[in-house]
C-alpha cells in the first residue's frame, strides 16, 4: 500500500470522526433548544417541554450509540451550568436533583433504547414508533420514580409527573417516529 493511499484513508477516517462528533454535538444542542421551549404548569413542579420529543427524535434518528452520546453530553452540559435544561428549573446539578431529575437522568438510556430498536426496524414507521414508546416509558419510569422519592408517595408522583403529560407525549412520539422516517444521518 502506498504512502498516498494511507494518507487518503487516514484523512477519510478523520473526516468521519469529525462528522460523527459534529452530529452528536448538534443533537445535544437540538435537545437543549427543545428543552428551552417550556410551559410551567400550575398544578405540578414538572413543566411541559419539548425535551422528551428531542430525546425521542435523537434516539430514533441517530441510533443507540450516537443517541446515548448526545444525551450524555447534554447532561454534562447541563451539570456544568450551561443553560440547556428547561428554564422552569434552577439549572445545573440542582436541576438534576430536583423534580425533573429522574426524567433528565433517564434521557441517555432512553435514547440508547430508542436507537437500538430503531436500528432493527430499518426506518419503518411501526418500528420507530415502538422505539419512541419504549423510550418514553423509560423516561417516565425514571421521572415518576424520582418524584415518588421526593413526594414520598406514588399517587402524588403519578398525579404530578404522568397524567398531565400523556396527551402531549402521544403527539411527541408520533412526531419523532414520523420525522425519523424522513431523516438519515
Amino acid at each position: 500500500m502506498s504512502r498516498t493511499t494511507l494518507m487518503i484513508r487516514e484523512q477519510a477516517a478523520s473526516e468521519k470522526v469529525l462528522r460523527q462528533t459534529a452530529i452528536v454535538i448538534g443533537a445535544s444542542v437540538f435537545v437543549a433548544l427543545c428543552a428551552r421551549l417550556s410551559l410551567p404548569l400550575p398544578y405540578t413542579p414538572v413543566p411541559l417541554t419539548l425535551a422528551n420529543f428531542g430525546v425521542l427524535a435523537v434516539g430514533v434518528a441517530l441510533g443507540s450509540k450516537r443517541g446515548f452520546a448526545a444525551l450524555a453530553l447534554y447532561l454534562a452540559q447541563g451539570a456544568a451550568g450551561l443553560p440547556v435544561f428547561s428554564p422552569a428549573g434552577p439549572g445545573g446539578v440542582a436541576q438534576l436533583l430536583g423534580p425533573t431529575g429522574g426524567y433528565l437522568l433517564a434521557y441517555p438510556v432512553a435514547a440508547f433504547v430508542a436507537g437500538w430498536i430503531a436500528e432493527r426496524g430499518e426506518g419503518k414507521f411501526g418500528w420507530l414508533l415502538t422505539a419512541a414508546v419504549a423510550a418514553n416509558v423509560l423516561i417516565f419510569a425514571g421521572g415518576v420514580g424520582w418524584l415518588t422519592v421526593l413526594t414520598q408517595g406514588a399517587a402524588q408522583a403519578i398525579t404530578f409527573g404522568l397524567y398531565p403529560f400523556v396527551f402531549a407525549e402521544v403527539i411527541k412520539m408520533m412526531a419523532a417516529a414520523g420525522i425519523a422516517t424522513k431523516v438519515e444521518l
